[in-house]
């Protein structure tokens, strides 16, 4: 049996490939704002952007070698990190479909996977639904 959607002040879309742009800084930025006004938020993403929580990923990102004695966290240790934070206010789901198809259908623990057509109850079940993305 499916769990159920909770309630939530905010549902953000992720679509396509938001790595190619700012997309994810503005997506994490806008989730953080929201949170830390003590709003609720789940996040769907959906095609590429179902890569973002891969655990593939790990905790870093690749080495910088003009700066290697730098390190900066992966897209998953990020949202990791911040799902620990609000662990009963915000919500981060990935398209099964999606992710299978992409390689990417080994996700951090923190994240649910769900099929595409239980998409309408996440709207539903949010105030508000933002897109961010290409459809």
């Amino acid at each position: 049996m499916a769990r159920p959607v909770p309630r939530t002040d905010v549902l953000l879309n992720l679509f396509g490939a938001p790595h190619q742009t700012d997309l994810v800084t503005s997506a994490l930025r806008l989730a953080t704002a929201l949170l830390d006004r003590g709003a609720r938020v789940q996040i769907w993403t959906c095609g590429d952007a179902t890569r973002l929580t891969c655990a593939a990923l790990g905790e870093t990102k690749p080495r910088d070698y003009t700066d290697l004695g730098r390190e900066y966290p992966s897209t998953a240790r990020v949202v990791r990190e911040l799902i620990a934070g609000h662990p009963d206010r915000l919500y981060w789901y990935v398209c099964r479909f999606c992710a299978q198809e992409r390689g990417a259908a080994d996700q951090i623990p923190q994240v649910r996977k769900r099929a595409p057509f239980v998409f309408a109850e996440h709207v539903s079940a949010a105030d508000k639904s933002l897109l961010m993305g290409v459809c």
